[in-house]
């Protein structure tokens, strides 16, 4: 396990080819929202052949449904929504390019093979941190859907953003190795 800086988008492969599971981050760098609502609707864009609201190859989308920010702020609490939700979903976004997805909780078979199948990586943020994290957002852009509220889909620039590697690239699980680990 390793500290390291990452920027995204990952222009770089070698950047995520690096990481593995257990691996702390700080992401610095542009990052789009979207929950189950948007997730479905771009899903539904694709298969009508139609063009999602923004280029998705080599991008990271983060699970969060941020509060509407205080006076003086950029955004509201944005803490990390159960990545499970967004299974059905993730494989076909990754095999268009999707490099990184943020979430907590454990990923389904499907998605991780899809990550290793794409090189691709799924992060962790720690729920329960949602003040935290949303410090670590400089600004925020509405993008698509702002008729799904908070589930709409946002561009983020953010600086610093703590986040655990949880699914690498090699099918590698955090979860499940310090599980593991503990049993020992």
């Amino acid at each position: 396990m390793s500290r390291q800086r990452i920027s995204v988008p990952f222009t770089d492969e070698h950047t995520v080819t690096t990481l593995k599971a257990g691996d702390q981050v700080a992401i610095s760098g542009t990052i789009y929202t979207a929950r189950d609502a948007a997730h479905k609707r771009m899903v539904e864009q694709l298969e009508k052949g139609e063009e999602l609201p923004f280029e998705i190859k080599d991008q990271v989308i983060y699970y969060v449904g941020p509060t509407p920010a205080k006076p003086g702020k950029v955004i509201g609490s944005a803490g990390p929504t159960t990545s499970s939700r967004m299974d059905r979903y993730a494989p076909a976004l990754l095999d268009l390019g999707l490099k990184g997805m943020i979430g907590k909780g454990y990923r389904n078979q499907s998605v991780i093979d899809s990550l290793k199948k794409n090189k691709a990586v799924y992060f962790g943020a720690v729920g329960g941190s949602a003040a935290l994290i949303s410090r670590s957002i400089k600004s925020v852009e509405m993008i698509a859907y702002e008729d799904l509220g908070t589930e709409a889909v946002r561009k983020l620039e953010v600086e610093d953003f703590p986040a655990i590697v949880i699914d690498d690239c090699e099918g590698n699980d955090w979860y499940r190795q310090a599980i593991k680990n503990y049993k020992q």
